[in-house]
């Protein structure tokens, strides 16, 4: 195994092994970077249908947002892929590197299991040129208070922009038990940082409000790393998936 010289944001290794590839993997899909892997590979889809590729070289492409593509030297589509929205998880087993990427609605899941991998490169993606047409945090942010319900039914915003000591809080609001309800608003799938943000803010309004609220924290995006999603159950928050 080499690893190659690479500009900042970028890592990449070469001939690793199914150790050292699902590292790079798991440490780049928790930095929400992009990751992509070369190698001889087998590829299984199971979900509204099922379907085998047996061994051969395949380009395997795991972004941010939760899609997944894998591309034989063939074509300009992918043989294979997941759309945006799904969980990726890679690990080291008797030998291969195990690419998932799985999602809940509708269930299904891709798996692809890497018997060599030639290459692995993660890359810290920056597209400034990108026009944001639509889809930003006010977006979303409009869309909750326009149709609430998209929460949870029997959410009530009652303000936004609520000042903390720990900074604005988005959407602040109470459920249909009169709880407050502290909505972080993301408008791209997100890690760790957006939960501690929002615990941030959770906890300084507990500390605000009288001793025995209840506050609930609850994180809206399109999706989260499976980090995140590990940290708001560890920390007792929620997570609504919303497009802005």
């Amino acid at each position: 195994m080499s690893s190659d010289e690479s500009p900042a944001g970028v890592r990449t290794l070469t001939a690793p092994d199914a150790a050292s590839a699902a590292a790079l993997v798991t440490d780049g899909l928790g930095a929400d970077a992009l990751v992509a892997l070369f190698g001889r590979c087998t590829v299984d889809y199971e979900g509204r249908a099922a379907s085998e590729l047996g061994p051969g070289d395949r380009h395997v492409m795991l972004k941010p947002d939760g899609a997944a593509l894998v591309h034989t030297d063939e074509g300009q589509k992918p043989v294979n892929w997941q759309s945006p929205g799904c969980e990726h998880d890679c690990r080291a087993t008797e030998g291969a590197t195990v690419v998932e990427s799985r999602r809940t609605n509708p269930e299904e899941s891709l798996v692809v299991r890497f018997s060599t991998v030639a290459h692995a490169a993660a890359f810290d993606v920056s597209d400034p040129e990108t026009p944001e047409v639509i889809g930003t945090e006010a977006d979303l942010k409009r869309r909750v208070l326009e149709e609430p319900s998209l929460v949870e039914d029997g959410f009530t915003p009652l303000a936004t922009e609520r000042k903390t000591p720990a900074g604005a809080v988005d959407v602040y609001g109470e459920d249909d038990a009169g709880r407050t309800v502290v909505l972080e608003l993301k408008r791209r799938r997100v890690g760790p940082d957006a939960v501690g943000q929002l615990d941030r803010y959770v906890g300084a309004l507990r500390r605000d409000l009288h001793a025995d609220a209840e506050v609930r924290g609850v994180l809206v995006a399109p999706s989260v790393t499976g980090r995140a999603r590990a940290l708001l159950a560890e920390r007792g928050l929620e997570f609504v998936p919303l497009t802005p």
